[in-house]
């Protein structure tokens, strides 16, 4: 099967449709760094460095083979945690528009489309109808359902719809996680990588300890050393807040004298200074940075590194830019693992 990825990143499902045996000939990405890190991550695919609103034709050739055209258009309008433009009147919710003059370029047999799961009820549900409904016009028939990526393998808990289509009729049933009931911990995907300090910028380190899961060792992938380990420096008072954290809690742990730059801070988001907890999987890895996502042990933020593993990024994975570029490039992307389920579970109708 061959496929073609609109809306790229960084080549989270990409990573994803390669593992499961998909042949990734074609991604467009409008943002040079995430497209340089797709780049370099896939180098047997071409990559247009546009916005996809100027892109009037894609040429490639098909060998009588299935194409798949798969990407997430910009979330951050669907997303629960956008108060300001959760609506119609955002214009980057329209993108989808996009998606669909996309598959008129394309002719796919295979369409995925992948977003937040705030898409579902947005505006009353009008956008996922409003997808669907022009799937329909274009002769496809849609399928959708929120998957969990914790309940496939991945150390962390994101939910993510999925709008998976097809232009031979197929109702696509969706594939079932194997770990629903046994979720892969934090401690179990990074346990074995090494002990840092705030601000660390090393490029690369030794394993601390061997793998103590199957998850790590997969991750690991055979390498000896530690790329990317690289952490943002967090000021003294950020620092002082973070020991004051238990796992698995959040800014409510921090002292009311340690918060006084706040104009208020009872109205901070619940996912900011978030400790994670080692013995779960990890909370939503988006901009981590920001949120000031903490070490389950170090007071410290996450690495590039750590945050990759708990998105299901293998160790070889290099991300490309500032540190800043990289860390929304892991945030922003489509955990590896979880698009894996969904290409493979298509390629079994494909066999049929």
């Amino acid at each position: 099967m061959i496929g073609i990825e609109i809306f790229a990143g960084a080549g989270g499902m990409a990573t994803g449709a390669v593992n499961a045996g998909i042949n990734v000939l074609m991604a467009i990405e409008n943002n040079p760094y995430a497209a340089q890190t797709y780049l370099a991550n896939h180098k047997k695919t071409a990559v247009v460095i546009d916005d996809i609103e100027n892109i009037k034709e894609i040429k490639f050739e098909r060998d009588n083979q299935e194409v798949i055209l798969f990407g997430g258009p910009p979330c951050q309008g669907y997303s629960y945690s956008n108060r300001k433009t959760r609506s119609s009147k955002n214009p980057k919710n329209w993108l989808f528009k996009e998606f669909m003059r996309s598959i008129e370029m394309v002719n796919p047999d295979w369409i995925v489309i992948e977003n937040v799961p705030g898409l579902k009820k947005m505006d009353n549900g009008f956008f996922l109808k409003a997808i669907c409904d022009d799937l329909h016009k274009l002769n496809y028939t849609p399928s959708f359902k929120i998957l969990n990526a914790a309940d496939f393998g991945v150390p962390q808990k994101r939910e993510r719809i999925f709008i998976v289509a097809s232009k031979k009729g197929i109702a696509f049933d969706f594939p079932i996680g194997k770990h629903e009931n046994e979720h892969i911990t934090v401690k179990e995907a990074l346990s074995d990588l090494p002990k840092l300090k705030n601000g660390s910028l090393e490029q690369k380190l030794k394993y601390k300890s061997q793998a103590i899961s199957e998850y790590a060792k997969k991750m690991r992938g055979g390498k000896r050393v530690v790329t990317q380990n690289y952490v943002s420096k967090n000021s003294e008072i950020v620092i002082e807040r973070y020991k004051h954290i238990k796992q698995g809690n959040n800014w409510n742990d921090i002292p009311v004298n340690l918060m006084s730059n706040y104009k208020d801070h009872t109205r901070c988001h619940s996912s900011i200074y978030r400790r994670l907890n080692e013995n779960e999987p990890a909370v939503i890895i988006a901009n981590y940075r920001k949120s000031m996502m903490i070490h389950p042990l170090e007071h410290r933020g996450l690495s590039v590194r750590e945050a990759a593993r708990l998105q299901s990024f293998p160790d070889h994975y290099e991300f490309i830019g500032s540190l800043d570029q990289k860390q929304q490039q892991v945030g922003n992307a489509v955990p590896p693992i979880l698009a894996e389920a969904i290409f493979k579970k298509i390629k079994t109708y494909s066999i049929l």
